[in-house]
């Protein structure tokens, strides 16, 4: 029996021990500031003692300064196990920190005590991010159980602050370490469907814009005395639309949908009554941009757009940027895409793809710092919802995909 084999029989037998991890972690709850949380200190402190008992003690720890949160520092924890052939090395990349439960009377559990019941653990956190997170443990123990190190040096990173941007998590450690090498793989075990056959390569470019109007108000029965904010607002915001259609056309089917996306969102109230026209008017645009195009070249039409509404309808426009980011894409055929393929197509006999996605990951931290990485797990996407659950075969399965990975060809 080869050390993969023994791995995975080990890997068989391990739900009681998966349980009782995720229980520990989702019985610390690792809420960001933000939301009202103190942190993810004590859920890491807990994380590090349990592998210390379980024989993993080569940990590091960089934390973020944060004034807001008692002892003011945001936990970043890499564990490290050394391979045996100067292979190359892995990284699992999880997060700490979760999202506040919502409401409770929607829970048929607490959310905060994990129930292991008909194959899945419930609770607040434990698909996002513990079945990763959880997973990646897993699969080194399995690994070392099977007799011996990895082939490949096996790293752990698990992060603060991916909940709410990332700043004390990734984008701190990009900014104040070197941890990563080109030739990393690098998983991200934070997204996927529930036949585990999409490998997240690529996202499209993010702008979101708050736009304002200011026009002239005046009574409803006397329009041509003002200048109506909103039907201005209204024009911009299909004129803008449909760019989609005659500039930002093109297609690619790494993405669903295949095509830039603009689309007007939120509006805010302008005037109280009926027969009023309104002089203000706000609304937004969440925009998701073909990595073709990018977000400038989109403002640059937008701008166009905004200088012939304006003329038009006698207003003054203006828009302001609430969230933007621009990522790199891991190309389809990158080490970490192929051999991950080959470690899913093993353990779960499905042909995996790459794809890309309209949302935001911490991955495009990385691709745009130039490190090659993917999202990747079997998820049956429970995360943020009540009743947030994890199936116990998909935590065993993903580490095995890992310990696959971490044992090389």
């Amino acid at each position: 029996m080869t050390q993969k084999d023994k791995a995975f029989k080990w890997l068989d037998g391990s739900a009681d021990g998966i349980v009782e991890l995720e229980t520990l972690l989702s019985s610390i709850p690792a809420i960001a500031p933000e939301s009202g949380g103190q942190g993810e200190m004590k859920k890491a402190e807990a994380l590090i003692g349990w592998l210390g008992s379980k024989g993993i003690r080569e940990i590091e720890r960089f934390d973020a300064p944060d004034s807001r949160v008692p002892g003011g520092k945001r936990p970043n924890v890499v564990a490290t196990i050394p391979g045996v052939d100067g292979s190359g090395r892995v990284w699992i990349m999880s997060h700490l920190d979760v999202v506040p439960e919502g409401d409770r009377s929607m829970w048929k559990t607490d959310p905060f005590q994990v129930l292991y019941k008909d194959g899945r653990v419930y609770g607040r956190g434990v698909e996002d991010n513990q079945q990763g997170l959880v997973g990646s443990i897993f699969a080194t123990l399995a690994v070392l159980a099977g007799g011996g190190a990895p082939a490949r040096t096996v790293k752990l990173l698990f992060v603060a602050d991916e909940e709410v941007g990332s700043a004390y998590g990734i984008q701190y450690l990009l900014k104040t370490q070197k941890l990563f090498r080109k030739d990393d793989l690098i998983v991200i075990p934070d997204g996927g469907n529930a036949q585990g056959t999409e490998i997240e390569v690529a996202e499209k470019n993010l702008c979101w814009l708050k736009v304002t109007t200011k026009g002239r108000q005046c009574h409803g029965s006397t329009p041509d005395e003002g200048a109506n904010a909103f039907l201005a607002a209204s024009d911009l915001a299909l004129r803008v639309h449909e760019l989609e259609k005659t500039v930002f056309t093109a297609r690619d089917p790494l993405f669903q949908p295949d095509r830039t996306t603009l689309s007007p969102t939120k509006k805010e109230a302008n005037v109280p009554n009926i027969n009023t026209i309104p002089g203000d008017d706000v609304f937004c645009f969440d925009m998701r941009i073909l990595p073709c195009y990018s977000i400038e070249r989109v403002l640059e039409e937008v701008s166009k757009i905004m200088r012939a509404v304006e003329a038009e309808h006698g207003v003054a426009m203006t828009y302001e940027i609430a969230q933007r980011n621009e990522s790199k894409a891991t190309p389809s055929d990158a080490p970490v895409v192929k051999r991950l393929a080959k470690a899913i197509k093993e353990v779960y006999g499905a042909d995996a793809k790459p794809i890309g996605i309209g949302g935001g990951t911490v991955g495009a931290y990385l691709r745009n710092d130039g490190y090659d990485c993917v999202v990747w797990a079997r998820l049956d996407e429970t995360a943020h919802q009540p009743n947030e659950n994890a199936k116990i075969e998909n935590i065993i399965g993903d580490a095995k995909v890992f310990a696959s990975l971490m044992l090389g060809d």
